[in-house]
């Protein structure tokens, strides 16, 4: 059984992993733990470099955490303010100990209120909770499910990334650590 630790517990995140790590690998035995770590950043990253480098250090410390684990996956989301507009997006990097992926999901502009309460210095979950009259939308569809009614969910978006962070492991003739 291939063990892959998840450096978060919120279940978005970890049935996001699952998913992806099941559409690359079909017919393989996955056994999926999430566990806390932290990532070096900020609650609330305000810039791709930091919600990448919160990636990078969430799955650096999970490794250093299991290391007897085959994959170690860190998520981190962010925000950045792009023309006066503000998006999000997350970055999702997966080590091994032969090979490192990451990509980056889609992103997709926040209406002005909850901008405001960002910027304010609030997570965005608690900015969607408060906006949408929600609980712990960051572990439901998040944002980006409110914000489509869950024609793309938070699930889907980072099943994406998590696919395209997988690209090296797929391809490792292509991709030499």
């Amino acid at each position: 059984m291939i063990s892959v630790v998840v450096a978060s517990e919120n279940p978005v995140k970890i049935n996001a992993v699952a998913l992806g790590f099941e559409r690359m690998f079909p017919g393989e035995a996955f056994r999926f733990r999430g566990m806390v770590v932290p990532s070096g950043v900020s609650d609330q990253p305000m810039t791709d470099q930091a919600a990448r480098l919160g990636a990078v250090t969430r799955a650096s410390n999970a490794q250093q955490a299991v290391p007897q684990a085959d994959y170690w996956v860190g998520i981190e989301g962010g925000c950045a303010v792009l023309e006066g507009e503000m998006v999000a997006f997350a970055w999702i990097v997966v080590l091994s100990n032969a090979q490192r992926g990451s990509a980056r999901t889609a992103q997709f502009r926040l209406p002005k209120e909850v901008q405001a309460l960002v910027e304010g210095g609030m997570e965005l979950g608690a900015a969607d909770d408060s906006v949408f009259g929600r609980t712990n939308s960051k572990q439901n569809s998040g944002a980006v499910g409110l914000l489509t009614a869950d024609v793309v969910t938070r699930t889907t978006l980072y099943e994406q990334a998590v696919v395209l962070a997988l690209i090296p492991f797929k391809n490792m003739d292509r991709y030499p650590a």
